[in-house]
């Protein structure tokens, strides 16, 4: 009982920190390129894990386990962060964080494809209505964004659930940080090469708030959270502790209206409750194994 409930506690950090991403990124696109503040971040991010390799040295993965953590890499420490910074240059912080309502979807899909689970067909029915509902509401209310912010949510999702269920698989072998640390130092080379290849002709005129979003993403965001949240769901479980990240949207938007005074509507909070049904329902009926 003591194993699972701090993998709860682990995966409750975790999902803390995940929700300031959509906000610190949103600050950070203010004053930095999408693309260099993707690039600096898993820098950034690459060189700390290569301090903690180098310094706990632990065992290295073995070379069946490579295309797996590539996959982790090219999913949440390139996919996500690239498409959620131009996502966020047409929509709000707050308008986003409706998308990651499927997020939790996303990750039970992979997990079953991954796993080679074979859930009962209500699990579709929850998965098909869940996205509808956020889908309609997307692309419905075009006040709140526009559809080329939506579309580029809906591919960070579907990329960062695929690197969250990879991931999960690889951390009950390798170690939840091991996961997120290799996954980091793979692609460094090239990163540190990309860094200074896009690197903006002047830094004068970033203010401080933009560096403050750049250090919260490079260290929480692709970092720290990570290392709670393999580790949460290694320890608890990657059904039961994934449903965590429904309330993600929550403490997003909380801190996207206190810290950037974003407003949102009371219509985004009854469609991530819609969205948290049905993937508690999906959720439910997916934790067969093979």
């Amino acid at each position: 009982m003591k194993k699972v409930a701090n993998g709860w506690l682990s995966g409750f950090i975790g999902m803390l920190i995940f929700s300031g991403s959509l906000p610190a990124t949103r600050v950070a696109i203010l004053g930095f390129d999408p693309v260099f503040l993707t690039l600096a971040r898993a820098a950034i991010a690459g060189l700390l894990a290569l301090v903690l390799l180098v310094a706990l040295r632990p065992k290295l993965p073995a070379l069946n386990e490579l295309p797996s953590l590539i996959v982790v890499g090219l999913g949440v420490v390139v996919g996500f962060p690239l498409l959620t910074a131009f996502a966020l240059q047409h929509i709000t912080s707050a308008y986003s964080m409706v998308f990651i309502g499927l997020l939790p979807l996303a990750t039970g899909i992979f997990g079953v494809l991954r796993g080679k689970e074979r859930p009962r067909p209500v699990f579709w029915l929850f998965a098909i209505l869940g996205s509808l509902v956020v889908g309609a509401f997307a692309f419905g209310d075009t006040g709140a964004g526009s559809a080329t912010g939506g579309l580029l949510m809906l591919a960070a999702i579907t990329v960062c659930g695929l690197g969250y269920a990879e991931g999960a698989v690889l951390s009950r072998r390798l170690g939840g940080w091991q996961v997120i640390c290799w996954a980091l130092i793979l692609p460094l080379p090239l990163m540190l090469f990309a860094v200074f290849a896009f690197w903006p002709s002047s830094m004068e005129t970033v203010q401080a708030s933009a560096w403050i979003g750049l250090g919260y993403v490079s260290l929480f965001s692709m970092l720290i959270g990570f290392m709670f949240w393999y580790r949460g769901l290694a320890l608890g479980g990657i059904a039961a502790v994934g449903q965590l990240q429904l309330l993600q949207p929550f403490f997003g938007l909380l801190l996207a209206a206190t810290l950037l005074g974003e407003p949102f509507k009371w219509s985004m909070v009854l469609v991530m409750m819609v969205a948290a049904m049905c993937v508690v329902g999906a959720k439910r009926v997916a934790t067969a194994r093979p």
